[in-house]
């Protein structure tokens, strides 16, 4: 009986196993209707074959950018409130988010004290304004426990971008008209007392930075000022400042390199563009410059500093109705040196000093003569043209006796007066260098070959 119940149990067996071998389970997740699939997949593929794993998602194009409204963080834009605090906590919160924007909106005007925004920040960082920013109106309600040397600092920050439709107004009128500062007129006077006046914006110790088709007028000193930065695009602003508005220079950089400047219009009581020391790789492009000092290289060495400046150029571009053109300003007792600067296809209308180099530089023609001086050498004017304002010559090159000038390099240079027809003779002394083709007027004053006295030490190289 035994032995009838096991080969019953051992036929049920082999029947069950046979029906599953031969009718295997079917389920939608491993069903294919690809018939060449099919026969290549091995048995147990088929009973054990994982899910698919899903599909990575696609990326868009571009990256949405986060908003951060001043306006939502309480700023009023009355033009009269205080809106720093606003404006710090939407920079604060903006700072910390990637691919931000600080949204200054159009229709309002908000004033704000002497600030510093701090980073370093995520990158994609923009500061978008299309309203108007302006500071107190003056000295007299300036925070006596804030600076009055800024009013809009950006420190450690690593790729941003400034740009918009607003305007930025320093309301510098009060400023220029302190008892320090000199009285409107050729003829003014400078009294005894304070004197600080703010730079309108700032900035220092940062990197890849862009700022692109602002309008910025009126700033109690410089418009912008670049410190320690490096990676710099500027294209399209507008700088806006009275003729005869002290010390109001549109852009000033300091040891900062790789500089791109463009398409953009300056006029104001200074330099249109200063280049200070430590500056490298700096090209200027485009600009329509004046009224103004012109734009310069300097003041570089004062009180026996060490300067070093080189790869700079300054090409097609306009400077006009301006005390000077293209300028090199040093004082006595520097070192160091200038090197590789191209002035290259400069219109010159009505400007007083259309080129100049002065190793003499002096604020009150009262300096001591002393022997160092920065070396200046490989200094390119191409293509120079224009007229020239009588009171002055158009071509002046002042050397240092103990430091000549070397390799200076005149071509097509062409400067005709803009009234009456005596034309200047250029003044020259201690330069060395050559005149590849006639001049307007004639240059006859630059000395050929090398100077004896160059650089014998690295505290005078660069």
């Amino acid at each position: 009986m035994l032995n009838m119940i096991f080969a019953w149990v051992l036929v049920i067996q082999i029947l069950f196993f046979s029906f599953c071998f031969f009718f295997p389970p079917i389920h939608g997740s491993l069903q294919s209707t690809d018939t060449k699939h099919d026969k290549g997949l091995h048995l147990m593929s088929r009973i054990s074959l994982p899910p698919s794993p899903a599909p990575e998602a696609v990326s868009p194009s571009y990256n949405p950018t986060t908003i951060f409204n001043v306006r939502s963080y309480g700023a009023i834009g009355d033009g009269v409130t205080d809106d720093t605090q606003a404006f710090k906590l939407a920079w604060d919160t903006a700072c910390q988010t990637e691919d931000s924007e600080v949204l200054v909106p159009k229709g309002h005007s908000f004033m704000i004290q002497s600030t510093i925004f701090t980073g370093p920040c995520k990158p994609g960082l923009k500061m978008q304004i299309d309203g108007t920013l302006m500071p107190p109106d003056g000295p007299d309600p300036w925070p006596r426990n804030n600076s009055k040397r800024q009013w809009l600092v950006f420190y450690r920050i690593n790729e941003m971008s400034m740009q918009g439709t607003g305007v930025i107004d320093g309301r510098g009128e009060k400023w220029w008209n302190l008892p320090c500062k000199p009285h409107k007129g050729f003829t003014g006077t400078t009294q005894p007392g304070p004197c600080d006046s703010p730079v309108a914006i700032r900035f220092f110790m940062s990197s890849n930075l862009s700022v692109i088709g602002l309008k910025v007028k009126n700033s109690p000193q410089f418009h912008f000022r670049f410190d320690n930065c490096q990676n710099i695009y500027i294209e399209s602003v507008n700088i806006k400042a009275p003729a005869l508005s002290p010390n109001t220079d549109g852009i000033h950089i300091e040891n900062t390199n790789n500089v791109k400047l463009y398409n953009s219009v300056i006029s104001n009581g200074d330099d249109c563009v200063s280049i200070g020391a430590g500056c490298y790789n700096v090209e200027i492009r485009n600009i329509t410059c004046g009224p103004s000092h012109g734009i310069s290289i300097g003041s570089l060495g004062i009180r026996n500093s060490r300067a070093c400046v080189s790869n700079i150029t300054v090409k097609d571009s306009i400077i006009k109705h301006s005390d000077n053109g293209v300028r090199i300003k040093t004082w006595q007792g520097g070192s160091g040196s200038v090197s590789r600067v191209t002035f290259q296809n400069i219109h010159m209308d009505t400007v007083r000093n259309p080129i100049l180099l002065d190793q003499y530089y002096c604020l009150t023609k009262k300096c001591p003569n002393q022997t160092s001086a920065v070396h200046i050498s490989d200094i390119l004017y191409s293509n120079i043209k224009g007229t020239y304002d009588v009171r002055s010559p158009p071509m002046h090159f002042a050397c240092s006796d103990s430091m000549p000038c070397t390799n200076l390099t005149l071509s097509e240079v062409e400067l005709l007066p803009a009234q009456g027809k005596f034309v200047s003779n250029p003044i020259c002394w201690s330069a060395y260098g050559t005149v590849q083709t006639l001049t307007i007027p004639p240059v006859f004053c630059l000395l050929g070959g090398t100077p004896e006295m160059l650089p014998q030490n690295d505290n005078e190289r660069c």
